[in-house]
């Protein structure tokens, strides 16, 4: 592809005018946001609930972290095969599916009588978030040509993607203090069936123009290492990287993976092609995508702990010390488009990791008094000006300049990147935090490789898509 399609266009006359959708297409991306909300709803919702969640099902405390794993590792282990399955059979036949599983586990989650029963819950719901976040991202993208109208649709699907988790925080506490911790999933249920009924008049039948045979081998190995890394990492988050389990999965994750790498270099139909990761813009785009969603879920998830255990504010307090992140979200997705049109959306991208590591590294100086809090809360509201710029740059950089036929492909790995540096963050950073000698440490260690990484990833996309360009301009 050109590089010009990531170059400034402010002199474009279709650039310069707003792009204006159709009651039609406002109604498509209603559903499919909704669908990529309510999801995104489901990571976070749960959070401030679980001490009154595990004495009511008798749940220890060690194990009221499966109420999240149990979630996170079908979400994240099935997004490729399900989002490939989706390509070769029907994405809206798999979205669909998806949300009718998903409106159905939530129901099973509401109504649990015991640990195994809500446990059952959440793992249904996340294969069928697996199905429907990787599909209804090709569903847009195949909807909404590539330019100003797809950058517009990014920036709202993005929005209310970050809104979902900050969101979350904040209704699960006033949630779980009005009505209990079974509120929390019956919110999820209502998502589902209001979205369901929705969604078959509405969206499109998408599939790539041929049917190449699934690459089985593939989605074998790439579903069996994801499962088993998230495993590894999320049962370290709790009790350390010493425990045998831990050990033995994170090196059958490792080993899974490598093979998956192996077997894609070889087949004639990959389910992930290493040919377009060789497109320096979708690598640089969707590690752009895994860094900011990552390092962002970690700065809440030990904020969230630092304000409960250190300041010792209420989990409603909490909850709602997260409204002004949301606001101010909400503000930034508005304006992001704007800002793509005139630098371009890897410019974009660079700068608002940039932001994003500035200002987190800023939450190293948090100490124990309780005037900490006008750092901790304003900040983590500033800092998600550059999370949502790099939200809705990395998925314009990373499918700009893809056929639609090549779409599933690119939106998987977009889709892939979001809900892997979600599942990812906290269990590879919070074990830093909850093994600490003490937690006021554990978070300003956390914060400060969290900022190092974000940094880092921001200089490294900025000098190779440089590269990029250059190399495209001596052609």
């Amino acid at each position: 592809m050109a590089i010009d399609t990531l170059a400034p266009t402010s002199t474009s006359p279709a650039v310069a005018a707003a792009p204006r959708f159709s009651r039609r297409d406002r109604l498509v991306l209603f559903v499919l946001c909704a669908a990529q909300f309510m999801v995104a709803l489901d990571f976070s919702v749960l959070n401030v609930a679980l001490p009154v969640l595990g004495p009511d099902l008798g749940m220890s405390q060690s194990a009221l972290q499966w109420a999240v794993t149990a979630f996170a590792l079908p979400s994240g282990g099935f997004l490729l095969l399900f989002g490939r399955v989706g390509d070769l059979f029907g994405r809206r036949r798999m979205f669909l599916g998806g949300l009718g599983l998903f409106a159905a586990a939530s129901v099973l989650a509401t109504f649990a009588w015991d640990p195994a029963s809500f446990l059952a819950g959440r793992a249904l719901q996340g294969i069928g978030a697996a199905a429907v976040v990787p599909t209804g991202m090709s569903l847009l993208t195949t909807t909404f040509a590539e330019g100003p109208r797809r950058d517009r649709a990014l920036a709202v699907f993005g929005t209310l993607l970050s809104l979902g988790f900050t969101v979350g925080m904040v209704l699960g506490g006033v949630l779980t203090e009005a009505f209990g911790w079974r509120s929390t999933m019956g919110l999820l249920t209502l998502f589902a069936l209001i979205v369901l009924p929705l969604a078959p008049g509405l969206l499109p039948e998408s599939r790539t123009p041929r049917r190449p045979r699934l690459d089985v081998p593939g989605a074998v190995t790439v579903t069996g290492g994801l499962l088993a890394l998230i495993y590894a990492l999320s049962t370290a988050a709790e009790r350390g990287f010493g425990g045998t389990d831990v050990v033995v999965t994170l090196v059958a994750g490792l080993g899974l993976l490598t093979a998956f790498v192996a077997v894609e270099s070889r087949t004639a139909q990959p389910l992930i092609s290493l040919a377009m990761l060789r497109r320096q813009t979708v690598a640089w785009g969707n590690l752009g995508g895994l860094v900011t969603f990552s390092m962002m879920t970690t700065v809440v998830f030990v904020l969230t702990l630092y304000l409960q255990e250190t300041l010792h504010l209420s989990a409603l307090a909490t909850g709602l010390s997260f409204g002004l992140q949301g606001a101010v979200a909400a503000v930034t997705g508005t304006l992001v488009p704007k800002v793509i049109a005139r630098i371009g959306a890897h410019r974009t991208l660079v700068v608002s990791l940039l932001w994003q590591g500035v200002v987190t590294a800023t939450l190293v100086l948090l100490g124990t008094g309780g005037a900490w809090v006008w750092l901790a809360v304003p900040a983590n509201a500033v800092i998600v000006v550059g999370h949502m710029g790099a939200i809705i740059a990395y998925g314009a950089t990373a499918t700009a300049g893809v056929t639609d036929a090549e779409q599933g492909l690119a939106t998987g790995l977009v889709t892939s990147s979001q809900q892997l540096g979600i599942t990812l963050g906290i269990p590879l950073l919070g074990v830093l935090a909850t093994t600490s000698a003490d937690l006021v440490t554990g978070v300003r260690t956390v914060i400060a490789v969290d900022a190092a990484l974000v940094l880092a990833a921001a200089l490294m996309i900025g000098a190779g898509l440089r590269t990029r360009k250059a190399r495209a301009g001596r052609a």
